[in-house]
């Protein structure tokens, strides 16, 4: 299981270091300071590998989404249903931050094989889930614009949301975490009418 592990360990730093496209098995077994042969005890693939790798980066990148207010230490008003969605775009964004290179590698993944193309978009399902879920109690209690369908509403604030974290970290455009922050948040509590005061 140690083994398992260093190589997952080992393959995220070359997955990071040279992208999906350019990592190699031999990297991998190296960084894991083991032979390539105890790669293939553990693992079948490049592909393999990469997936595993993926599992672990899941639970962190999938956070709770958009709170409505009831699990804060506030009074639960339409200030903490802000704070939720900022928390949560801020949770998001430090997240994609931190794995920023994998992310890449990601993509690259997903554009050549359809086996992390498939992980991507169900990665991405349960992004857009959590927010329907979210916009719909919002709307519910009459916090949101009632005519948005929240799927599509999710899927377009999710898409703005995981495409501008892509182009500034991935990519390296330089923008003020902060202001980033606080865009993001205005952009969605604003797509969904949401009352500030």
């Amino acid at each position: 299981m140690r083994t398992r592990d260093a190589l997952v360990a080992a393959a995220r730093r070359i997955f990071e270091r040279d992208g999906y496209l350019d990592a190699r098995i031999v990297d991998i077994a190296a960084e894991a300071k083991v032979a390539t042969g105890s790669f293939y005890t553990h693992f079948s693939s490049k592909e393999d590998v990469f997936a595993a790798v993926l599992a672990r980066l899941q639970d962190e990148m999938l956070h709770a989404g958009v709170s409505d207010g009831s699990d804060g230490d506030g009074d639960g008003g339409r200030k903490d249903l802000w704070r939720g969605v900022e928390d949560a775009n801020r949770a998001y964004l430090e997240s994609y931050r931190r794995n920023a290179a994998l992310m890449a590698a990601m993509e690259q993944a997903a554009a050549v094989d359809p086996q992390f193309l498939r992980l991507r978009l169900e990665r991405s399902r349960v992004f857009i889930d959590r927010s329907a879920a979210a916009v719909a109690r919002l709307q519910q209690s009459g916090l949101a614009d009632p005519e948005l369908d929240p799927d599509i509403t999710a899927r377009a604030l999710s898409a703005m949301v995981s495409r501008l974290a892509y182009a500034t970290f991935a990519l390296g455009e330089s923008v003020p975490f902060d202001t980033l922050v606080e865009t993001v948040t205005k952009l969605w509590t604003n797509a969904l009418r949401m009352p500030r005061d």
